[in-house]
């Protein structure tokens, strides 16, 4: 129901929308009800339809840029370190867990994509890293 007040020759007078249907509305005014037809085109109404943006795909791997033997292992979104499960000179196998680290109020595991040896790690526990941030280096096996 819509309430609306207007003033016509000086005169106020509230006015309640009570029901519409096609073009007979039902109103109130000043307390004493009405049927009323309007006499232009009555659009229909339309619930607002919701357009989500297109998701991407989540990131399945960790982007990383080969620099000959070297490998850079990119933190996938920004955040905070939690654990760090290797140290330089450490060797890993594919698959296994390098860092464990908090984006977006979630857990997310940092693993190694390929083998190799632990060149450096660049980051500590509690420390905040941005998207892209190189937090580890690796030398391929």
């Amino acid at each position: 129901m819509k309430n609306y007040k207007f003033t016509i020759s000086g005169n106020t007078y509230e006015v309640d929308v009570i029901n519409v249907e096609g073009n007979i509305v039902r109103i109130e005014v000043n307390g004493t009800s009405y049927l009323v037809e309007i006499h232009k085109e009555v659009k229909q109404v339309k619930t607002p339809k919701l357009v989500r943006p297109v998701l991407r795909e989540p990131q399945k791997k960790i982007e990383k840029s080969d620099v000959g033997s070297v490998v850079m292992v990119k933190a996938p979104l920004p955040g905070t370190i939690l654990e760090i499960f290797v140290k330089a000179g450490d060797i890993v196998s594919k698959g296994d867990k390098l860092i464990v680290m908090e984006a977006m109020k979630m857990e997310n595991e940092i693993k190694a994509e390929k083998d190799g040896e632990i060149r450096l790690v660049k980051v500590i526990v509690g420390q905040s890293v941005l998207q892209d941030e190189v937090i580890a280096e690796m030398d391929l096996l």
